[in-house]
Order: structure tokens, then sequence, then C-alpha cells
């Protein structure tokens, strides 16, 4: 069995800071050997700070380099055929969300995973988000009672690492052909998918949304209804805007005997009939963290064959609750999840 993961990077932008920050953080088993960008000078820079040979192609690193998985951080337009060519040469793939841009190349995508064996990951960190599994433990201890309602928010400003500077040359969020969307499909997966781990599956939506980040094709503001399987509706709530905003809670949960809101990093409050003026509840997170316990995840399913702590095909509920959003905002009517 092998003490080490050897990782290739493909792509070096901005989420390959979070990747790098989270194996140092908690993923030591993790060695990054090949950084794979087209801009050199990117790859270099992971080089830099990881020793990794640097290649600009994918084909070229997969014919030269020596490494055992590939974490792809690409466009999303780009997704597919980055994962179908890793999987045709035999190495594990750990691939950001979302799979890609359309249900049909999802499906292709895991039928390609299937055939070639190897442990395929998609990256929603949202998935080992201390603040969300601190919530979790007590919607599982029945710290609120049942659960009445929900409301997810994310009210931010477009970073300039993601969005670009105002005024420079288009991002690549901006083109909705290789995002495919806006915020539902990208940011919004992180605040979908904790709802999807506390209230169950999505069963359908009822979406309005907006443009009001000049330049981006796809929808910067998200307003929506999500009704899940168990019959509890939630709020979804996205917005990317430059203008100043005020402080807004990440999450809310309200049970028949209290609620539970995550108000921030490390800020998880419980609201019961013992404290409710509130208290706070575990230790101190942080959204940060999250991409160490998502690089662990997938190093221990590689080095010693454990099971991951969610499947890649649970990233298809994110993808086509957004895409069921998009659907509803055109047609003015509740639209199926999973139709």
């Amino acid at each position: 069995m092998a003490e080490f993961l050897k990782l290739a990077f493909v792509g070096c932008g901005a989420i390959s800071q979070m990747h790098l920050m989270g194996i140092r953080q908690g993923a030591p088993r993790i060695r990054v050997t090949a950084a794979i960008d087209t801009d050199r000078s990117r790859a270099e820079s992971v080089a830099a700070e990881t020793g990794a040979e640097v290649f600009t192609s994918l084909e070229e690193g997969l014919e030269r380099g020596d490494f055992d998985a590939v974490d792809l951080m690409l466009p999303h337009d780009a997704h597919e055929a980055a994962a179908l060519r890793a999987f045709a040469a035999g190495v594990h793939v750990l691939l950001e969300k979302p799979d890609s841009p359309t249900v049909e190349a999802c499906d292709r995508i895991l039928e390609a995973a299937s055939r070639a064996g190897t442990v395929f990951m998609v990256a929603e960190n949202a998935q080992y988000w201390p603040e969300i599994g601190i919530a979790k433990q007590l919607l599982e201890a029945s710290a609120i009672g049942e659960i009445v309602t929900a409301r997810a928010s994310f009210f931010i400003p477009p970073l300039p690492a993601y969005y670009g500077e105002a005024g420079g040359a288009q991002p690549w969020r901006f083109d909705v052909r290789t995002a495919g969307g806006g915020i539902a499909i990208d940011t919004g997966s992180h605040w979908l998918r904790p709802l999807r781990m506390w209230l169950g599956e999505l069963d359908e939506v009822v979406a309005a949304l907006g443009h009001p980040l000049d330049g981006m094709e796809g929808e910067s503001l998200v307003r929506a209804l999500l009704r899940f399987r168990s019959g509890v509706v939630a709020v979804f709530d996205g917005l990317l805007t430059r203008g100043a905003l005020g402080p807004e809670r990440l999450f809310r949960i309200t049970g028949s005997r209290g609620e539970i809101t995550v108000d921030g990093p490390g800020r998880v409050m419980l609201y019961d009939e013992e404290s409710p003026r509130g208290r706070q509840v575990g230790e101190t997170g942080g959204y940060m963290k999250s991409y160490a316990g998502e690089l662990a995840d997938f190093a221990a399913a590689v080095l010693d064959g454990a099971p991951l702590a969610a499947g890649p095909e649970q990233s298809l509920g994110e993808l086509r609750g957004a895409l069921a959003m998009v659907r509803s905002a055109e047609t003015g009517r509740w639209e199926k999840v999973w139709a």
C-alpha cells in the first residue's frame, strides 16, 4: 500500500490555492507532484510552492508525469473532456463541481468512471464544512424538534480572484457557455448541499433570477423556494454585487421547538427552551477547513479504499436544482428537479 498519494493539479488558478491550503492543513498524505496549466506561469507558481513538475497540457502530463490521481480545477465546460481523458488513462479523479454544466455530460462522466474502476470524487467542499456538520448533529439529536422550514443565503461581492477586477478582462465565469449558467450552478451548490444534507432530497423549485452584476451573462441574483421530498419548504437566496453589503446569516433552520443558525465562520447558534437567546455550539470551524476535509477524504479513498462521505452522483442534486431554477424563471412555475 502506498504511503502517499501523488496528485496532479490540473488548472492552477485561484481554486488551486484553496486545494493546496487544504492539503497543508489537513491532508498530509498528499504530495502534489505535477502542476498542469495552459498558462505555464500559473503552473510554475504552484510548482514553486510544491516542487511539482510543470506541464502545459493534460495529455503531456499523463504521458510523462509521475502521479496517481488528478485534481481537475478547470472551467466548467472543460470538465467532461478532461475527466474522460483521465479515466481512460486509469488515474483517480477529483473533479471540481459541477461535474459538468449538463445532466447528459454528467451521465457520461459517471459511466466512464464506472468503467475505469478508479476512485472518482466530485469536490463539493460544503460536505466537509465544519459548521454544516455541527448543525447536522444537532438535527439528528432533535435539538429543535421537527423541522418546519429553513433558509440558505449568500449575499457576497465578486472576489477578484474568481470574477476579475471591475473594468478588467472578462473572466470565464461571466461567459454562460463556459460556466453553464450563473451563481445557481456555481456558488449556489455550496448552499444547496447543506440543505440536502439536512432536509433530504429536493423535489421541486420555483425561482426568479436577475442580472445585477454588469457583464455577467448568467444570473447574479437568485430568489427561490425549494420543496423537499420530506414536504419541508426552504428559501434559497443568492446575490453577487459590487455594492456594500450588511451582515447576513448563512443558514437558518427552524424547528417546532427552536432554531439553529449558522451566522458565519465558526459560529453555530442554538435557540431552544434552555437558551431562548441562543448559545454557541461546537468548536470553531470555518469554511476554509472544508477543503482539508475534502482532500483528506479523497486521499483515504485512494490509499485505504475508504468510502467517500458522498459519492459523485450526489452532486447531481445541486446541478439539477440549479437547472430547475433556470427553467422555473422561464416558465413562472414550479419545476421538478428530477424530471
